[in-house]
């Protein structure tokens, strides 16, 4: 057994959690769609053909915004294709992910359905295959209310009042060499700006995203961030970041420490950001739209899952459906402490993806939907944290990982709601063998309880929730946790993660 402590004090903040911070991605790639959210067939489909117990799952989540409809397919989809009569809807191919398109859900059936999950609607618009003038025709579409010509196509296509969508994604990894349409820095840059100043011509009031670097590891990490920001500093609101992380070679110590490189990642862009607004003169501040992150198996889709050949196009493959064990669930959780620790600039994310597709939520066609092990942190997470990131003094034991150097062997973060006299605090142990008995200093929070206590973790830090075997993971209330003279101590076990909600 091994110990460690931490302050919890309200007077010094990090900055507010937006519930934007808890978004999710919902591409078309392979089951996410199509046999995901969507199977009319289904003995639980609705009359527009969406699985009602998927939308339970996902309500149950607490997912704010949610990104669509990519991701690699943006680049080279037409948005035309997505509207108007279902059976007039072409087929296409879509070359990122080697598959059939069929456009039978497309942005009004989609926007249907994020009204029956309570989310909202983040578009992106292609700037692979397309430019300037399809995504000012999909602003006009999608925001204006009547009297020009794409409006009213949308108001005969049956939708009246506008999608009215705030937050807009100009384009999608447009420095990774597999997306369709890659471009450099600086031809990027030139279009992302050029865009972004007419769809404000258009609507003054949306949030526009420019691309960031689809990586921490990508060559031009860091230059393609002030390249582009150089261009479109007074464009744009938001820079992107995408990180996935998967355990290699067995290195367990390594990947428990993922957040550790979310951390730089995050903390770098932050600084070249503000760099450039130094160099311009500017009062304003970039923040950071982490809008893909999550545990990823990539090099199994690129051994395994990965599609091929001329005459091979399937509809809705089985591709990139890991299922996600407790360590992968902790780092999952961990990666969200890393996320709120950062609240004041990554001020948006979402968790990519969400159904089938690497997401917390799976189902089997004509069958069930289950829980994978990474919805427990995301859900919880999600209802607890509210109010103001708070800055923690830690002090915690290390341990030296291959990747990262010396690391702590705990990570921590903690939230305070002022109106609500609610603080949550979450914890993760990284140790592989021993436990770790925190004492949390919570006195400065005043006359305050221990409300409830999850934790997730498994003797077989290897087991998972599977379609045989769909429940053989949860989060476990945690009897060691105690408040007593403005200390709260608990006990965490080995590769865990905890969330504690006090009032």
């Amino acid at each position: 057994m091994t110990d460690a402590s931490l302050t919890v004090d309200p007077h010094y903040a990090v900055g507010e959690v937006k519930r934007q911070l808890f978004g999710g991605f919902v591409e078309h790639l392979g089951r996410h769609v199509y046999d995901g959210i969507y199977e009319p067939g289904h003995p639980s489909a609705d009359a527009d053909g969406f699985r009602q117990d998927v939308i339970e799952l996902v309500r149950e989540l607490g997912v704010s915004t949610i990104r669509y409809p990519g991701g690699n397919f943006v680049s080279g989809f037409a948005w035309e294709d997505s509207v108007g009569p279902r059976e007039q809807r072409p087929r296409r191919l879509d070359l990122a992910w080697h598959s059939t398109e069929t456009n039978e859900v497309g942005l009004h059936e989609f926007s249907t359905w994020l009204e029956k999950v309570g989310s909202e609607l983040m578009l992106a618009v292609n700037l692979g295959t397309r430019g300037t003038k399809e995504a000012l025709e999909l602003l006009e579409y999608s925001n204006l209310p009547s009297g020009t010509d794409r409006a009213e196509q949308r108001i005969a296509n049956g939708r009246t009042e506008p999608f009215g969508v705030k937050m807009w994604c100009l384009g999608n990894e447009m420095d990774g060499p597999w997306q369709v349409g890659h471009r450099s820095a600086e031809d990027y840059a030139k279009i992302a700006t050029q865009t972004a100043k007419a769809m404000r011509m258009l609507d003054p009031g949306i949030e526009l995203v420019a691309c960031g670097s689809s990586s921490a590891h990508m060559p031009t990490f860091g230059e393609w961030e002030r390249t582009v920001l150089t261009h479109a500093y007074d464009d744009v609101d938001y820079i992107s970041c995408h990180a996935y992380y998967e355990e290699k070679d067995g290195d367990i110590g390594s990947f428990l420490a993922s957040a550790v490189d979310m951390d730089r990642f995050i903390e770098t862009v932050v600084a070249t950001a503000d760099h450039v607004g130094a160099v311009r003169g500017s009062q304003k501040k970039i923040n950071i739209s982490f809008d893909e992150w999550n545990v990823w198996y990539q090099s199994r889709f690129e051994n395994v899952d990965k599609i091929e050949g001329v005459d091979n196009w399937p509809v809705a493959p089985r591709l990139l459906e890991d299922i996600y064990s407790v360590a992968d669930a902790v780092v999952f959780g961990n990666l969200m402490i890393s996320l709120i620790n950062h609240a004041d600039r990554v001020t948006s994310a979402s968790l990519a993806q969400l159904v089938n597709v690497i997401g917390p939520i799976m189902t089997e066609p004509g069958g069930p939907a289950w829980r994978q092990t990474t919805f427990f942190p995301f859900a919880l997470t999600s209802r607890l944290a509210t109010g103001r990131a708070l800055q923690l003094k830690l002090d915690a034991p290390t341990y030296v990982s291959e990747q990262y150097g010396e690391v702590s062997l705990v990570d921590a973060a903690a939230t305070y709601d002022d109106e609500a006299n609610r603080a949550a605090v979450f914890l993760v142990n990284r140790s592989t063998e021993e436990a770790v008995t925190v004492t949390v200093d919570v006195a400065l929070l005043g006359e305050i309880s221990l409300l409830e206590s999850h934790t997730l973790a498994d003797e077989d830090r290897n087991a998972k929730n599977t379609l045989e075997n769909q429940e053989r993971v949860s989060t476990a209330e945690n009897t060691s946790a105690r408040i007593q003279d403005g200390q709260l101590t608990i006990t965490l076990p080995p590769v865990s993660w905890t969330a504690l909600g006090l009032g």
